[in-house]
């Protein structure tokens, strides 16, 4: 099994909008993969500055970029997810899918807040599944944050409207 991450775009942009990508790079270095759908999701013209930093990282060789190619099974599965639901499933955000659908194929890991879109496919394909929450107690456990500095970057997360279960990270920390 691969230790590859395959970020949807909820999860990549907690840690871009309050300027913490840095914890991505050093608890998963020459891991992250950004499905194109992720990639044009923050390449909005409005915010202009995560669109900055993505190109800089991927040019840099810090984060991949995966395309899903026609006629392939991470298409199909992806197509199956937004674009075409089976009869009885609902429609997943094109990020969430192309994330699923990439790190089924690629045996990887599946990086997504969006519980509600992406767990009953973690699931049913048996993937493994990280949060923003996960990355945040890596990083502590890892040494490269102290709680103090973990609720510091929760509360810009939270400002930034990221959606976090707890308002502190020491209040996630206690609920564990």
């Amino acid at each position: 099994m691969t230790d590859r991450l395959f970020f949807d775009t909820d999860c990549l942009s907690s840690f871009l909008w309050v300027g913490q990508e840095n914890l991505l790079l050093q608890l998963y270095p020459g891991k992250i993969v950004l499905p194109t759908q992720v990639f044009d999701e923050l390449s909005h013209p409005n915010i202009p500055h995560i669109k900055a930093k993505l190109d800089a990282l991927h040019g840099a060789g810090k984060i991949v970029r995966s395309e899903i190619l026609l006629s392939t099974e991470e298409y199909e599965l992806y197509h199956e997810l937004a674009i075409s639901p089976l009869e009885g499933e609902r429609l997943i955000g094109k990020g969430e899918a192309a994330a699923l659908a990439l790190a089924k194929v690629n045996s990887g890991i599946v990086a997504s807040n969006n519980l509600r879109d992406v767990m009953k496919y973690v699931e049913k394909f048996g993937l493994e599944h990280i949060t923003t929450c996960d990355i945040m107690v890596s990083a502590l456990s890892e040494g490269f944050i102290d709680e103090e500095r973990g609720n510091h970057i929760w509360r810009n997360m939270i400002r930034r409207q990221r959606l976090l279960p707890t308002a502190t990270f020491s209040d996630f920390l206690k609920s564990r």
